[in-house]
């Protein structure tokens, strides 16, 4: 039996009578970017996350520049993150003149540490950055109120996180969150694309011009923006998967409940612990394992397809070693590092599937314990 890491084709298969009259109108009409199916989308994806405004981009990582330039970060400031991140978190940090700092992530949650934040606040220090990681909220209310004590601003990093929960409400928490619309997300486009959601008007504002080359009307250019413009063919696909996301996320947590119900009894791996503040939507469903490298390439050879995520924190990429950081900087990332491994998740998975990864990974167990 194969079994992918994730498998869009049978999703797309579903959606494809609604998808090609969606895409029939636009191309009937020639609304290709920044059309109606956008502005719908926009509207539609606010209301999803319980916030005023959203406007659609081009990709996550634009999403957390733009905001960071949008809050005024910049050149000589520093934005504290989380080292166990995809890159794009420190690279927009980078690539509006400011600083990454990083600190460790929790030994359960596998997001930000928050009580590690305070001690790496400094005069310089602009915004925080918590990432909801694996489709679980990190632990905002102290992260908040830390916020608010030194005057912080606070962009969460929401991209893989569609539809998450912390203590009943839906990411962001804070007013203003990234998305990234990647196709393998749980909330995915069929090419790039990404949002910024806010309560903010002034980051809204700033926002609907900056994405358009900083231009609020045509001819007009007010900042130096960038072009990241959500076209109408993916605002579609958006609109139409946005209406099954929480069936979507139902079966992925059912996905996760069978895994943890075969897997728990296993003493060389640790199940993902969805924590009590939490509505995990298991973007990835992530164990720990002994022999971990050797596990997966046992499963790959059993037609099993996992997925390191991360094999390695942000501290030791080669532009962040360049900032002085070294091996041992932050030990729980890194021993995840070497441990962490992404099974096959998919709304689509079976049972049959979920069942012969789990008796695989036992049997490799079994065989080499």
């Amino acid at each position: 039996m194969k079994v992918p890491m994730i498998d869009l084709k049978k999703q797309t298969k579903h959606l494809l009578p609604a998808l090609y009259r969606a895409f029939d109108q636009i191309l009937t009409e020639a609304d290709f970017i920044m059309g109606a199916p956008v502005h719908k989308f926009e509207q539609e994806f606010a209301r999803f996350c319980g916030k005023r405004y959203c406007v659609g981009l081009n990709s996550g990582t634009d999403a957390l520049t733009l905001a960071l330039k949008a809050y005024g970060v910049g050149k000589g400031h520093e934005v504290i993150t989380v080292t166990n991140s995809f890159f794009s978190t420190a690279m927009a940090i980078s690539n509006v003149g400011a600083t990454p700092v990083f600190v460790d992530c929790d030994e359960t949650s596998h997001t930000i540490h928050a009580s590690q934040i305070e001690q790496k606040i400094t005069p310089r220090t602009k915004a925080i950055i918590p990432v909801h990681l694996y489709g679980q909220a990190a632990d905002m209310d102290p992260i908040l109120e830390l916020a608010k004590k030194h005057n912080l601003h606070v962009i969460e990093d929401c991209c893989q996180a569609h539809g998450a929960r912390y203590k009943g409400k839906v990411v962001p928490i804070g007013e203003t969150g990234a998305f990234s619309f990647y196709p393998t997300k749980n909330l995915g486009a069929y090419g790039d694309a990404g949002a910024l959601v806010t309560n903010n008007r002034n980051v809204y504002q700033y926002m609907t011009y900056a994405h358009n080359n900083g231009s609020p009307k045509k001819y007009v250019h007010t900042v130096l923006g960038i072009n990241s413009r959500m076209d109408s063919l993916q605002a579609a696909v958006l609109l139409l998967k946005l209406k099954h996301l929480p069936r979507y996320t139902q079966k992925r947590r059912a996905i996760a409940s069978r895994y943890n119900k075969y897997l728990r009894h296993i003493r060389q791996i640790q199940i993902p612990r969805e924590m009590p503040y939490a509505h995990h939507v298991y973007h990835l469903y992530v164990i720990e394992c002994e022999k971990r490298n050797q596990l997966a390439d046992y499963l790959k050879k059993k037609g099993i397809q996992t997925s390191i995520v991360y094999p390695s924190g942000l501290h030791l990429q080669r532009p962040y070693i360049q900032l002085g950081y070294k091996r041992g900087d932050f030990p729980i990332t890194e021993r995840k590092n070497k441990s962490v491994l992404s099974l096959p998740m998919f709304p689509e998975l079976t049972g049959k599937e979920i069942t012969y990864v789990c008796k695989t990974i036992k049997d490799f167990y079994l065989r080499f314990s």
